[in-house]
C-alpha cells in the first residue's frame, strides 16, 4: 500500500514537472523556492499516509489539498470534483432545482449577491447582502462556496432552512424556502411609464439577451420614447458577451466597453462596440443597487465613464474577476481568477463597486407585526404571493411603478435633462 502511495506521489509532483512551462520565465531561485514547496508537500503526504490513525485514500488527500489550495487564493477560485464540475455544466443550461440566490463568499461570509426575481428565494424576501449563517441547521463557517451549492441546490420541492444575518437591520432571519426549477426571464416589463420615458429591467445577462433587449429598445422607441431608464438592480450579472452587446447600444462604434488584465498576456482583452448605429441622444438613467454585480456593473461602469448615462441608486456588489474553467484529466476542473475588469477609463470594478452620480436609498417598507409572523409558516406566505402574482399578470400595466422611490428618481433626473435639452436648443 505504502509503495502504491508513494507512486501516487511521484505521478503528482511529475504533474507539477510537466507543468513547469508555466513558470519558465522565473528566475532559478524563484524555481528552487517552488520544487522545495512541492518536496514538503509530497513529505506532508507521506506522513499522513504511514502514520494518520485510519486508512485514507491517496485521491481524497490530493483533493483535499487542492481544495485547500485553491481557496486560499480568492473567494472565486476553486478545484472542483467531477460530480461539482458536472453540477457546473447543468447550471450553465439555466435550468435546476434551487432557490434563486447567486453566492459569494465576502468578508468569510457566505453571502447573497442577489436573489433572482421570481424565484423562491426573492418571493419569500431574502435579499442582497444577506448572510447565510445555517444551511439546514448546519453553522456555514468555513463552507467553501461549492459545499454551499451542493446544499442550496436539490430537487425541486424540498425545503431548505436558511439563517441569515441582515447587517442593516442587525438581526438573524430564518427562513424555509422551497426549491423550485429555476427558469430565468432575463427581460422584463419593457414599457412607457410617462412622458415618453421608456423602462427595460434586465435581470440577467444570458445567451440571447443582447438580441432580446435590442428589439425590447426598438419596440419602445417606435412607441414614442424619447429618454430611456435601464434597471440593472439586483441583475447578478452573467455572460460577458451579451453584457458587452446590451452597452453597445448606446456606445459609439470602436469605443472600449470593458477591458481585462492578467498575468498571462493571453488573457488581456479590449471588448467594444461594434453597433453600427447605437443611440448616442435619447436621455439615460442607469439603475443599480448592492445587488447589481458583474456584467451589470460593466455596463453601468462603461455608461458612466463616456457620460452616456447618469447612474441611480446605490453602490453595486463590487464582482470584476475573470474566472476561466480549466479542465483536468479525471473529469475534475479548476475555476481560476485569471484576470480582473477595468472600465474604458481604468477603473478598478472588483471590490469597488460602481458609485452612483445620483446616490438613492431604497425606501424601507414597514411590516405590520402579523405580516412579519407569516416568516415563521411560508405556505401562507406562498398563498400569498401567488394571489399578488396572478394579478400582476392579469394587470401588468398596472403595477404602481410610483411606490419605487429609486424609480421615480430616475424619472426626476431624465425630467430635469429633457428640460435643460430643450432649452439649449
Amino acid at each position: 500500500m505504502l509503495k502504491k502511495f508513494f507512486i501516487a506521489i511521484l505521478v503528482f509532483v511529475s504533474i507539477f514537472a510537466i507543468s513547469s512551462f508555466a513558470v519558465s520565465e522565473l528566475d532559478k531561485k524563484s524555481k528552487d523556492e517552488l520544487y522545495r514547496q512541492i518536496e514538503l508537500f509530497s513529505s506532508t503526504l507521506a506522513i499522513i499516509q504511514s502514520e494518520y490513525v485510519d486508512e485514507v485514500k491517496p485521491k481524497d488527500l490530493i483533493y483535499g489539498a487542492l481544495k485547500g489550495m485553491l481557496s486560499s487564493l480568492d473567494p472565486h477560485s476553486q478545484f472542483m470534483d467531477p460530480d461539482t464540475y458536472n453540477e457546473l455544466k447543468v447550471d450553465t443550461e439555466g435550468k435546476f432545482g434551487g432557490l434563486g440566490i447567486e453566492i459569494t463568499v465576502k468578508d468569510g461570509l457566505l453571502t447573497v449577491v442577489t436573489p433572482i426575481e421570481d424565484t423562491p428565494a426573492w418571493k419569500i424576501g431574502i435579499k442582497a447582502g444577506d448572510r447565510i449563517v445555517k444551511i439546514n441547521n448546519e453553522l456555514t463557517r468555513d463552507m467553501t462556496l461549492t459545499d454551499a451549492v451542493k446544499k442550496l441546490r436539490g430537487k425541486a420541492g424540498e425545503a431548505v432552512n436558511l439563517m441569515v444575518l441582515r447587517d442593516s437591520e442587525k438581526r438573524l432571519i430564518d427562513f424555509k424556502v422551497v426549491r423550485d426549477i429555476i427558469k430565468i426571464k432575463d427581460i422584463k416589463d419593457p414599457r412607457i411609464l410617462e412622458d415618453g420615458i421608456g423602462y427595460i429591467r434586465l435581470i440577467e445577462f444570458r445567451e440571447n439577451t443582447g438580441r432580446d433587449f435590442e428589439i425590447a429598445f426598438e419596440n419602445l422607441k417606435k412607441k414614442g420614447m424619447t429618454a430611456f431608464i435601464l434597471d440593472l438592480r439586483n441583475n447578478p450579472g452573467g455572460l460577458l458577451d451579451n453584457a458587452v452587446k446590451v452597452a453597445e447600444n448606446f456606445v459609439e462604434k470602436g469605443k472600449m466597453i470593458v477591458y481585462t488584465k492578467g498575468k498571462d498576456a493571453s488573457q488581456n482583452l479590449e471588448l467594444l462596440s461594434r453597433t453600427d448605429h447605437p443611440d448616442l441622444e435619447s436621455p439615460m438613467v442607469v439603475l443599480v443597487n448592492e445587488g447589481s454585480a458583474s456584467g451589470s456593473e460593466i455596463v453601468a461602469a462603461a455608461l458612466q465613464d463616456y457620460k452616456r448615462a447618469i447612474i441611480v441608486g446605490t453602490k453595486s456588489f463590487g464582482k470584476g474577476s475573470v474566472q476561466t474553467v480549466i479542465p483536468l484529466g479525471d473529469g475534475s476542473a479548476l475555476r481560476l481568477t485569471t484576470s480582473k475588469y477595468f472600465t474604458p477609463l481604468g477603473r478598478v470594478i472588483h471590490e469597488k463597486g460602481v458609485v452612483p452620480d445620483i446616490v438613492v436609498e431604497q425606501a424601507k417598507i414597514i411590516l405590520e407585526n402579523k405580516e412579519e409572523q407569516k416568516l415563521e409558516n411560508p405556505k401562507d406566505i406562498f398563498e400569498e404571493i401567488e394571489k399578488k402574482d396572478n394579478k400582476d399578470k392579469t394587470e401588468p400595466e398596472n403595477k404602481d411603478y410610483k411606490k419605487d422611490n429609486q424609480l421615480m428618481s430616475a424619472i426626476d433626473a431624465l425630467k430635469a435633462v429633457m428640460v435643460y435639452k430643450i432649452g439649449k436648443k
